[in-house]
């Protein structure tokens, strides 16, 4: 797959979206679709109209990954293929669904015929698949049948009430892990293993993102409304206060793909949206152990050769990126022009009540749920904020920085691990994050924490939005993390000692 080129701001582009801005300023026209993309047809402010007032509808399935409580090895290629398989249909019933949205919404039963029925059947094939597979490793799997039906809801059935949207709790990157992070680590909710797997369809062709398709005004929210609501474990004694951070560049070559190593191993696209990648330099779906062990890494520090990588950000400013008819860009209903960011801090921290271990090579770490708008917060763990502004952190809001203020994303990333295993069925029964006293679950021991803070240089107010599968509509609560770790030993070793004696190392 071509790689798609990186593209900055320009005077023009800032002030098409300081346009936008104005048109939405001054508590806005809620309603209004701000996702003015040239792949919409028609002009920007003509698309912007028609969409005003517009029921915006999303497929709602349940994850069926949350009752898959373990997956045998010898099984788990097919069921990861199976489950990025059932992305795929719930993005192609999307598609069938945008394409006739109007006649649609005036006939429910109509929909019920042409969109869910067919994608129960599908799901249902899927299921039985995925239940052999099991079978014929040994393991038994309870009948999943009743997780095939999906249902169709409004978009505006979430995302109300005050502006902070839930994000208070110490979002982010200062270890307060509060505000829901926590809720479901133990009883697998959440991403599943296709949280970036494998979905289908495109847009008719045009490059384009299907109207109404998000994010919406009421996504966006002032930071200086918000209160500050950051809150950290208090340090005790045994608390391990020590920092290492790895410089591995800002993605300045341009290396993106629309694959999921961790989240759908072997899928070619199985992302269905574009990820920035720094470190390891031989990440794709296909990538083995082994391949990234050999791979090249942006990393000053060669010793470590891991994999960071996470949804790209576009400006919604009318102008396309070079992806717009490809797979993972307008395809996939990602549209837009994909922002370098400014700034990427890596850091790995320590522990409030503990020493850290040194973390398995090859442990694989999703933060974040790609399917948060549909699955719910429980697991949502993006933090957005401004520049100036970091002790204000939102989880389901995108901010409207000040001028002269840039937009930071910040993803915390689990810091227990169960001791065993380096992944699991859905990504993360292996890892947890510490209590809101910093503490580790009992049977999970302290690791390094990593925390991720990415800085954009982006105009201010609405006209930005993250990559996300077409029915999470860009919400800025589908932002998600992923890690996989390739350090050395020695550099591990290093990192390790670092953290638990208080030092501050690169």
């Amino acid at each position: 797959m071509g790689r798609t080129s990186r593209k900055r701001s320009t005077v023009a582009n800032r002030a098409i979206a300081a346009a936008a801005a104005l048109i939405l300023g001054g508590g806005g026209l809620v309603a209004v679709n701000v996702y003015a993309s040239a792949g919409e047809g028609g002009s920007g402010q003509d698309q912007r109209i028609q969409n005003a007032g517009r029921q915006m509808s999303t497929i709602d399935c349940p994850e069926v990954v949350n009752e898959l409580t373990k997956v045998p090895r010898r099984a788990r290629a097919q069921v990861d293929r199976e489950l990025a398989r059932m992305d795929s249909q719930i993005t192609a019933a999307y598609k069938r669904f945008a394409d006739n949205k109007t006649k649609l919404e005036r006939d429910p039963k109509l929909t019920e015929r042409k969109i869910l029925k067919p994608l129960k059947q599908k799901r249902l094939a899927s299921l039985k698949r995925i239940r052999s597979a099991l079978k014929r490793a040994g393991h038994w799997q309870k009948n999943l049948d009743s997780l095939a039906p999906c249902t169709m809801r409004p978009d505006d059935s979430t995302n109300e009430g005050d502006p902070g949207g839930g994000q208070n709790g110490g979002q982010g990157q200062n270890g307060g892990q509060n505000g829901g992070q926590n809720a479901g680590q133990d009883g697998g909710q959440g991403q599943n293993a296709g949280q970036d797997g494998g979905q289908g369809g495109d847009n008719g062709g045009n490059g384009g993102q299907p109207p109404g398709n998000g994010p919406e005004a009421s996504d966006f929210v002032d930071i200086e409304s918000i209160e500050p609501n950051i809150q950290q474990p208090q340090e005790q004694e045994q608390a391990s206060t020590g920092t290492f951070t790895t410089e591995c560049g800002r993605n300045e070559n341009g290396l993106f793909n629309s694959d999921n190593v961790i989240a759908a191993p072997g899928v070619s696209n199985g992302a269905h949206h574009k990820h920035d990648y720094v470190g390891n330099q031989a990440n794709n779906a296909f990538a083995s152990d082994d391949d990234l062990a050999n791979g090249e890494t942006t990393c000053n520090e060669q010793g470590d050769k891991s994999t960071y990588y996470w949804p790209v950000i576009r400006l919604q400013n009318g102008q396309n990126e070079a992806d717009a008819n490809e797979d993972g860009g307008g395809k996939d209903g990602n549209v837009g022009e994909i922002q370098t960011p400014s700034e990427v801090t890596l850091q790995f921290a320590g522990n409030a009540t503990s020493k850290v271990t040194a973390m398995p090579r090859f442990l694989r770490i999703i933060t974040g749920d790609a399917k948060a708008f549909v699955n719910g917060d429980a697991n949502a763990n993006a933090s957005w904020s401004c520049t100036g502004f970091e002790d204000r952190q939102l989880k389901d809001k995108y901010p409207i920085c000040p001028a002269g203020s840039q937009v930071v994303r910040s993803f915390a990333f689990q810091s227990c691990w169960d001791g065993q295993n380096t992944d699991s069925a859905n990504h993360r029964t292996h890892v947890a994050f510490a209590d809101e006293n910093g503490q580790c679950q009992e049977g999970f021991q302290a690791i390094p924490q990593l925390k991720q803070r990415i800085v954009y240089d982006i105009p201010p107010g609405p006209g930005f939005a993250v990559d996300s599968f077409p029915e999470q509509l860009h919400k800025p609560v589908t932002d998600h993390g992923d890690f996989i770790n390739v350090f050395d030993d020695a550099v591990m070793t290093k990192m390790v000692d670092c953290i638990n004696t208080g030092k501050e190392c690169n």
